[in-house]
């Protein structure tokens, strides 16, 4: 997959990833770099794109990254 294309991604990981991106857009970070965290959590969450199918492919979301947001720098 080219850097950059967004195709071999699912649905819902394409919302997660804009509500995400919204997340971050309105605490103030830059838009490019709002997208940026939001595609790497993302792919923390769920390891990647789509993947094959197949049997034992399943892997459980991590959520540990969505929980961190917001709370990883600290009280200001």
């Amino acid at each position: 997959m080219a850097r950059g294309n967004k195709e071999k991604y699912t649905d819902k990981q394409k919302r997660q990833a804009q509500h995400i991106e919204e997340g971050y857009e309105s605490r103030g970070v830059s838009e490019e770099e709002a997208e940026r965290r939001a595609w790497a959590t993302v792919n923390k969450v769920h390891g990647g794109g789509k993947k094959p199918g197949g049997s034992g492919r399943g892997k459980e979301e991590d959520h540990e990254p969505m929980r961190k947001g917001g709370h990883k720098g600290g009280k200001h």
